[in-house]
């Protein structure tokens, strides 16, 4: 698991910015700074991917290179992360791309909390890519276990990561212990999970303060 927050940077800053109901009121700041984290978390990912050692030639001669050996594909869950999903795709700006429709449904019981919806989804074959799921909030981890399912019938990859601006403890459990093959990218986590299973303190609903009330 990687952790933005660790280390303080620049990342701070637009986490604080995000957090902050004032200039929450900007929904262009709130969605740049949602798309400054997507780029900060996707540079360090790519630290960990492969890539081809070459040359390229300039106008005064040849320069060694790397150039990534393969592109990802970056998967969103509507209508929430599409900001941080395009900080993504600044970074990695060749990426094939995937989009998932998915919400939190009716409440089921005091163990199960809810049902998470799902009423679109449309994906590039994934077998042996490099799958990267994004949603900028991870409460309780079910909507993310239930995309990366639905996202399998489309091939299985060969890596897959996970990355969200802001977590919660119990969303990183659920995700360690269903998916321990997948590695997480955060920019923060949280306290708790509220009875509503919302993030503390969090920073709201992402989608709305992005696009405005359902």
């Amino acid at each position: 698991m990687f952790l933005l927050s660790q280390k303080p940077s620049i990342a701070d800053h637009y986490l604080a910015e995000l957090r902050d109901v004032n200039v929450q009121k900007d929904r262009m700041r709130f969605r740049r700074n949602l798309e400054r984290v997507g780029e900060l978390l996707a540079y360090e990912l790519s630290k960990t991917l492969t890539f081809k050692t070459d040359h390229v030639e300039t106008q005064l001669g040849s320069a060694p290179s790397r150039t990534l050996l393969q592109q990802v594909v970056l998967a969103t869950i509507l209508r929430a992360g599409l900001p941080l999903h395009e900080g993504f795709l600044h970074m990695f700006d060749k990426a094939d791309n995937a989009f998932i429709g998915a919400y939190r449904g009716h409440h089921i019981n005091a163990e199960e909390e809810f049902e998470v919806e799902m009423d679109y989804i449309t994906s590039p074959d994934l077998t042996g890519k490099i799958l990267i799921l994004i949603d900028p909030m991870l409460a309780t981890g079910r909507s993310m276990e239930k995309v990366y399912h639905a996202l399998l019938r489309f091939g299985i990859p060969a890596q897959t990561h996970i990355a969200s601006v802001i977590a919660s403890p119990e969303g990183v459990d659920f995700l360690q212990k269903r998916i321990p093959h997948c590695r997480l990218w955060l920019g923060a986590i949280d306290q708790k999970l509220n009875e509503h299973w919302y993030i503390v303190p969090g920073l709201g609903d992402a989608g709305d303060l992005s696009y405005g009330e359902k």
